[in-house]
């Protein structure tokens, strides 16, 4: 059951998409209403104080990422960084979106005195707090940022950050597309589609009845990231496909999912705030809009395929039965291994780097964009 404070803060949420509904005419895109739903001031599922990350529903989280299930990813995650480091002379470690700051801690235990400086950027206060206590013995390593710089230089790695980006929804009847968006009806939240001239990002075919979504701040994202980056690399770890799987027709319902309580279901207008949003990635735009704003793309495969590169095989020797377990749902083809696809980029570095990363050293995809 809600607390009378978590309801309290749905409705004040609710009550604010609704204004913004009436302001735009009565119809607000998909883009807008999600990016509201998760990181509205004090109000959103990001910004509001509730525990999001952890391994059980009794924890009071509603998912679990890849470092709350073993250390040994930030570890493995680390050996790729530390080669990145070293080609681009720096000792600056970004993260995006740093979450529980699992990962952080895993990488600054890891890399030791590598690392001169971690800047997390991060859009959530109360995030921001937890990081900081679960950082504490690297606080002087540590800076906050609500924004991306002018410009920057070393190593940027981002775990579940592409997917939390707001995305376009878009419908297809057979004959034209249409944008999906929010609009009132008897006071409830519902779907309405407007025609547009916005499309998918591929050929198709398209069936009938398609719902899909499309990235243009994700992409937008990963372009300004380029641009700004005089020297350096990144890497972000995500689920989804190459736009070929993304917009095949199979997959005629799009990706759009929520999560709550460690259950997911597919209808974001309900329970506003209360749980997650998130839509998996498609890797082919990300590519293409990294390559047209200065990156160079260092490799494209799974995340079983990255962290074995990685050495990760190698940490778990000797490992207790409970962490092995754990850390096999990191490689497994049913469960993370496969789903979840890690893409690198760079900028500037030394061409030894670029032409041997380690975390792509067999396996690599990136034919497949």
């Amino acid at each position: 059951m809600p607390s009378n404070e978590s309801a309290s803060v749905s409705a004040a949420l609710l009550s604010l998409i609704e204004g913004q509904i009436t302001r735009h005419g009565g119809w607000l895109p998909f883009d807008r209403f999600m990016a509201m739903a998760l990181y509205a001031p004090g109000l959103g599922y990001y910004s509001r104080g509730s525990r999001q990350f952890g391994m059980w529903p009794g924890s009071g989280s509603d998912f679990v990422t890849a470092p709350e299930l073993s250390p040994l990813f930030g570890q493995a995650l680390a050996r790729q960084v530390d080669q990145a480091l070293d080609a681009c002379a720096s000792g600056d470690l970004w993260e995006f979106g740093a979450g529980s700051g699992a990962l952080a801690l895993q990488l600054l235990d890891a890399l030791g005195e590598r690392v001169s400086a971690y800047h997390i950027v991060d859009l959530s206060g109360t995030l921001r707090e937890r990081q900081r206590t679960t950082l504490q013995r690297h606080a002087a390593k540590l800076r906050w940022l609500d924004a991306l710089p002018d410009r920057m230089q070393g190593v940027v790695v981002g775990n579940e950050v592409l997917d939390a980006m707001p995305v376009q929804l878009l419908s297809f009847d057979g004959r034209e597309w249409h944008e999906r968006g929010v609009t009132l009806a008897a006071g409830r939240l519902v779907w309405t589609d407007r025609p547009t001239a916005l499309r998918p990002p591929h050929d198709g075919p398209f069936v009938p009845g398609t719902v899909t979504e499309i990235h243009p701040q994700a992409e937008a994202f990963v372009s300004t990231l380029a641009e700004r980056m005089e020297c350096g690399a990144a890497f972000f770890i995500d689920y989804g496909f190459p736009a070929a799987e993304y917009y095949h027709p199979q997959r005629h319902g799009g990706t759009l999912m929520c999560h709550r309580a460690h259950e997911a279901d597919a209808d974001p207008l309900v329970d506003v705030g209360a749980k997650d949003i998130t839509a998996h990635v498609d890797f082919s735009t990300i590519a293409l809009a990294g390559q047209a704003a200065g990156f160079e793309v260092l490799g494209y495969t799974s995340q079983a395929r990255f962290l074995m590169n990685c050495g990760l095989l190698e940490l778990l020797a000797g490992a207790s039965l409970p962490l092995v377990g754990n850390t096999q749902k990191l490689l497994n083809e049913h469960e993370m291994g496969e789903l979840f696809k890690v893409i690198g980029f760079a900028k500037g570095c030394d061409a030894s780097f670029t032409m041997n990363p380690i975390g792509f050293a067999a396996g690599d995809r990136t034919h497949t964009l």
